[in-house]
């Protein structure tokens, strides 16, 4: 299981950290449109809070268990975050096996358990779908914003528990300078924000699905270890007790072996 889970980490490692780029250039490209546009954001459906009170929560956690602390942390972020906004209304779109079963147990509004494809098959199309259903419960008027929580990783030891705003897009606090106001944008800068929402949000929810599944597969694969590690401890002492015993055993025999003799004599 150790040497598995080191080879897929290999691989989902390698896709998540070369969508870091992409997903930062396309997010300072639509914060740079954004502080041109200034009152246009007005009349922009994902730059306005929603016109619920609930808060959809996209929450990403694993299929299955022997990953070590992974779910566990993931649930304590989740309880945190939960305990910092007393009386909100959470309803969870949630990726993960794991994930479900704990909010079946604590008595969380489910909305939406994703099964199909499982998170170790992710793609842009997955990112695209679950963009899709969030973007639609958030034109619902039933949600305020639209929030993700995910584990983001770092190394190979170290993966933490984020939680991001995705829905309304966070306006940047720069200041639109004269050379960005000038500059002459074709097509205008509401329809390329149009264009460039989507797709934003699409990348931002498949690097933090690609992250997520790269974190489990490090947390698995140090769990695997810990406990091959273990197992080596537990056999060497176990050898070392069998070696004990079995050379009692012999002394014992010896030991009769020389009081029968000495009683011939």
């Amino acid at each position: 299981m150790e040497m598995v889970a080191t080879t897929k980490l290999r691989r989902f490692q390698g896709r998540a950290i070369a969508s870091r780029p992409y997903a930062q250039e396309i997010a300072q490209l639509l914060s740079r449109l954004a502080t041109a546009a200034n009152e246009d954001l007005a009349e922009q459906w994902a730059f306005r809070p929603g016109r619920g009170k609930a808060v959809a929560v996209l929450f990403v956690t694993s299929e299955r268990g022997l990953c070590g602390a992974y779910n566990s942390n993931m649930f304590s972020a989740l309880e945190r975050w939960l305990a910092s906004r007393p009386g909100i209304d959470a309803r969870f779109f949630i990726y993960g096996r794991k994930g479900y079963q704990y909010a079946q147990k604590r008595g969380f509004k489910v909305e939406r358990f994703f099964t199909e494809p499982p998170l170790e098959k992710v793609d842009y199309r997955l990112a695209k779908f679950t963009v899709r259903t969030l973007s639609e419960a958030y034109a619902s008027g039933d949600y305020s914003e639209v929030v993700v929580l995910y584990s983001a990783f770092q190394s190979m030891a170290k993966y933490v528990p984020t939680v991001a705003t995705l829905l309304p897009v966070q306006k940047s606090n720069e200041v639109a300078t004269a050379e960005s106001a000038n500059v002459i944008m074709e097509p205008d800068i509401p329809t390329l924000i149009d264009k460039l929402v989507p797709r934003y949000l699409e990348t931002r929810v498949f690097n933090a699905l690609l992250e997520a599944i790269t974190s489990e597969y490090a947390s698995r694969r140090m769990s695997m270890k810990n406990a091959t590690d273990a197992a080596t401890t537990m056999q060497s002492e176990l050898k070392s007790v069998y070696n004990r015993k079995r050379q009692e055993g012999i002394t014992k025999d010896l030991l009769d072996i020389v009081g029968a003799a000495e009683a011939l004599r």
